[in-house]
């Protein structure tokens, strides 16, 4: 077994992934702990992974928000890369104990302020220098939207591309739980990015929508047609940075009727709301309660059938001949959860975060400071994205619109 140290923080959904598909390539992980602030999530996680895969991982409890926590934790375990799959709220934090340590760090989902419906890379990459003066790595958004949908992109720059005009960014989940209402991920992070106004970038500047205001309907391949609304997000920050010859970049993603009649409702009487209000005496914060009352997308492994498809259409030229392609990749909910215990849109971020640590501890991916998955050679993740249980298509287009069926 390898000499590696890998400290896992997070014991949701994508904890859970990645505490699995680290423990399958255990040869490139070597000693493995996942630690959350909830012990008794971990131990369960750990004793599915022995019982499923016969390798033994240790747990520990640690406070994300606290540095100091964190520090005494890596000192602990000697932690050779850390890889965070908490909250978005404690990226800075996670961060910032990193670079006291010495540690490389690896994320799937930019900074969210906890007061604050915002996200965005700002803060992130302005600890660029800290990174470099520690001569350690930071990859930035190692899921799959932000991750490998930005891989598509640059593996399209490399191999299809002289020049990228547009990129549609495609996310449609078709999977169902059965549940009234629900969200795949952290409630407090999924409703807030969806009930936020979208926003595209075009000709150098972004340009802001209202909240589902922008739909079309694209023809998903295994999926079908299914309304796709646009949104704001975060890969498209860094995506404009260092794709060539960008000129508009967009993001959309598919929701039922009664998914969003249920959010509708929701924002109406306030239950989406982030600052405190009083009730009998005390102060709550309407998401954090509504949190409690839906179900933990951790939960929803079991029940959930159906497929998702995420993916990218890039339309450029190559030697001068104008073209478009369509890169994404489908999983099966149903699939992913006998293997991890775990649905599919777990699945489909947390093996691209297991993806981007593997890579930097073998050093195919390592570069110090702090990086978007865009910036190094596509063609590493790519193999191993088949390799790992997320087999990707490219499909030649007639144009950019092909896929579209409202057009």
């Amino acid at each position: 077994m390898s000499n590696i140290n890998t400290l896992i923080i997070g014991a949701g959904g994508v904890g859970n992934v990645v505490a699995f598909k680290c423990a399958m390539n255990q040869e490139s992980f070597g000693n493995i702990t996942l630690a959350s602030r909830t012990k008794s999530k971990c131990d369960d996680i750990v004793a599915n992974i022995k019982d499923k895969v016969g390798v033994e991982i240790g747990t520990e409890q640690v406070d994300a928000d606290s540095v100091e926590e964190l520090v005494n934790l890596i000192k602990k375990v000697d932690a050779n890369i850390v890889i965070n799959v908490a909250l978005p709220y404690q990226d800075l934090t996670i961060m910032d104990a990193c670079t006291e340590c010495k540690v490389d760090y690896l994320d799937t989902a930019n900074y969210e302020h906890p007061d604050e419906a915002k996200f965005e890379y700002k803060e992130q990459w302005a600890r660029d220098k800290n990174f470099k003066d520690a001569n350690i790595m930071a990859l930035l958004g190692s899921g799959f939207d932000p991750g490998v949908t930005n891989v598509f992109c640059a593996y399209a720059q490399k191999h299809y591309f002289d020049e990228i005009e547009t990129i549609d960014i495609l996310d449609c989940n078709a999977g169902d739980h059965g549940y009234a209402f629900a969200t795949n991920f952290n409630p407090e992070i999924n409703l807030r990015e969806v009930s936020a106004n979208g926003r595209y970038w075009q000709d150098g500047k972004w340009i802001e929508t209202k909240p589902m205001e922008i739909k079309q309907i694209w023809d998903y391949p295994e999926i079908g047609e299914k309304d796709s609304y646009l949104l704001y997000h975060e890969e498209m920050e860094s995506l404009v940075k260092h794709i060539k010859g960008l000129k508009r970049i967009r993001f959309f993603m598919t929701f039922g009727e009664s998914y969003l009649t249920h959010m509708k409702c929701l924002e109406n009487v306030g239950m989406l709301g982030i600052e405190p209000v009083e009730h009998k005496g005390q102060k709550i914060v309407p998401m954090e309660f509504l949190k409690t009352l839906l179900p933990d997308p951790a939960s929803l492994g079991e029940r959930t059938k159906g497929k998702t498809n995420i993916g990218v259409v890039a339309t450029g030229y190559k030697d001068g001949v104008k073209k478009s392609i369509y890169i994404y990749q489908v999983s099966d909910h149903e699939e992913c959860y006998k293997e991890v215990l775990s649905q599919g849109v777990s699945y489909t971020t947390g093996v691209p975060a297991m993806i981007g640590a593997k890579l930097m501890l073998e050093k195919k991916w390592y570069k110090t400071g702090v990086h978007n998955m865009e910036e190094f050679d596509p063609d590493p993740f790519m193999e191993e994205l088949d390799r790992q249980g997320l087999p990707w298509k490219v499909m030649e287009l007639n144009s950019a619109d092909e896929l579209r069926r409202d057009k």
